[in-house]
């Protein structure tokens, strides 16, 4: 019997963008991790989940997919950062778990798919939202996640095209997956830099290298009975490629650029089109959170690609404007930087996009609470409506942090040229305020030590939820003074009306 398989109505473009710095790369000796999530028309709250112990026997199944998976006896506490938008979205939140094990990813749509469909074909594979939360729950490593990954992918099929970048403090691995029942995987070396748009970036793979390789045994076979590729000596796949094999059709102009001017900032590079997908580059310096938030908030700025045209014209001119690496359809941008110790994980978050708010310190890990205003739901609550969610949601709600951002946001809209230096000028200090302070917060984390470890974790969590309140009040108060600044400069433009 013949299946026919319909394919999902989903917009194709993926805009966000990935950067990690190899532990021996950075100035700290840690792994940083940056991300920017972009996705339209959506709202982010942030959770902590416990553990949970689970009956034996029991089956956990999401929403957006068919598989049902047999439940683990435990599962491990974790933050989460949710996406909410109209339907909900399978793949956007990012996770930190206790291990300090991190999870961000990157669409690579559209991928080769033996059925035919060019979007996600939920009917002929049974995951897509599941795969990220389920390393959350069960992986301390790295590399535990990628076996976790390959294991659920190979039995129950992936129904998108994705890299997902999992990095603990001593690794950092990039596992892709095309559409179907297969994946690879790679470790990022410790000495090396890495940036990913939205296209596959692994392409040889070394099958003898099972240290540093991950490969499906089926991911070579079936691209050749596919005609995705052909060996030149035939048992002989030194020479595979599984970007050129698996990835579907030309690449987006906006990805290209991001490419371009990641590498630009990262490694002082100018690559043309055709070398614009290395896996990552050997670094030639050390680096810092301050170089990851540099090729997180670009728009080109100073290259022949600007599309601010030197700040006089606004970069985000809605959704179909130019995707920069900062862009219209930013909601979230985070820098992790780990940590032997977990507690001490911190993580810099900005929402919505990271050139119009500071980066906030968090402690995740260390966290028993999350701050006021930046969760509405409680954990049970979100899973279970993630992708049932209330239009009221999507409405404006003084009661909810991310608005305030959102509205100052908004006041760049109607005048980008005019707002964003103020907005500049206030979130350096800001930040330059949080970076003078975190030696006296981790040593007086030390210093807590001493009494115990809830009392560490209790000084770690009320300095995040502190700066989180401030970041906020900050908003509004940026608000606040760019609609007064606006007021005089109306006056003195009519100097004469009544």
């Amino acid at each position: 019997m013949e299946l026919t398989y319909h394919c999902h109505p989903q917009l194709e473009r993926g805009n966000c963008s990935t950067v990690i710095i190899g532990k021996d790369a950075s100035v700290s000796g840690n792994f940083i991790v940056g991300h920017n999530e972009d996705d339209e028309n959506c709202v982010v709250q942030t959770h902590l989940v416990p553990r949970m112990k689970h009956e034996p026997g029991s089956y956990i199944q999401f929403a957006d997919g068919k598989a049902t998976i047999p439940q683990v006896e435990e599962t491990y506490a974790y933050y989460w950062s949710e996406v909410r938008c109209k339907d909900g979205i399978s793949f956007a939140d990012g996770f930190i778990n206790e291990w300090g094990l991190t999870i961000v990813t990157n669409s690579c749509r559209p991928s080769r798919d033996a059925t035919g469909c060019r979007t996600d074909n939920r009917e002929a594979y049974g995951l897509g939202y599941a795969l990220r939360r389920l390393v959350a729950e069960r992986a301390k490593t790295a590399k535990e996640g990628v076996k976790i990954m390959a294991k659920l992918v190979e039995k129950y099929g992936y129904f998108s095209s994705r890299s997902y970048h999992l990095i603990d403090n001593n690794e950092a691995w990039v596992v892709q997956i095309p559409k179907g029942f297969c994946c690879v995987a790679k470790r990022l070396e410790n000495d090396h830099i890495y940036y990913i748009p939205n296209w596959f970036t692994i392409h040889e793979i070394n099958f003898k290298d099972k240290k540093n390789y991950y490969c499906s045994k089926k991911l070579v076979p079936h691209a050749i009975q596919q005609g995705w590729y052909k060996p030149r000596e035939e048992g002989d796949w030194s020479d595979f490629d599984f970007a050129k094999a698996y990835q579907d059709g030309e690449q987006k102009q906006f990805n290209i650029l991001r490419a371009r001017n990641a590498w630009r900032l990262l490694a002082g590079v100018e690559l043309d089109d055709g070398q614009l997908k290395p896996f990552s580059m050997k670094a030639e310096k050390k680096y810092s959170v301050a170089d990851v938030k540099r090729v997180l908030r670009t728009h080109y700025e100073g290259t022949p690609d600007d599309v601010s045209e030197g700040g006089t014209k606004n970069p985000h001119r809605g959704y179909s404007s130019p995707a920069t690496i900062c862009n219209s359809s930013t909601v979230e941008s985070t820098i992790i930087e780990l940590n032997e110790e977990a507690n001490l994980i911190r993580m810099l978050r900005s929402a919505p996009r990271p050139c119009l708010t500071p980066y906030t310190p968090w402690y995740p890990v260390a966290m028993t609470r999350i701050p006021k205003g930046y969760e509405w739901m409680g954990t049970k609550a979100s899973q279970a409506a993630h992708f049932a969610v209330d239009d009221q949601e999507l409405i404006f709600d003084p009661a909810k942090a991310f608005w305030s951002f959102k509205v100052l946001q908004y006041f760049t809209e109607f005048d980008y040229e005019n707002t964003h230096e103020t907005i500049h000028d206030a979130v350096a200090k800001l930040e330059a305020t949080w970076e003078r302070e975190r030696p006296a917060v981790e040593i007086a984390y030390r210093a807590f030590q001493l009494i115990g470890k809830e009392a560490a974790e209790k000084h770690l969590c009320q300095y995040t939820c502190a700066q989180a309140q401030l970041a906020w009040e900050w908003a509004n108060r940026m608000i606040t003074q760019l609609g007064e600044e606006r007021i005089i400069a109306n006056v003195k433009s009519h100097p004469g009306d009544d």
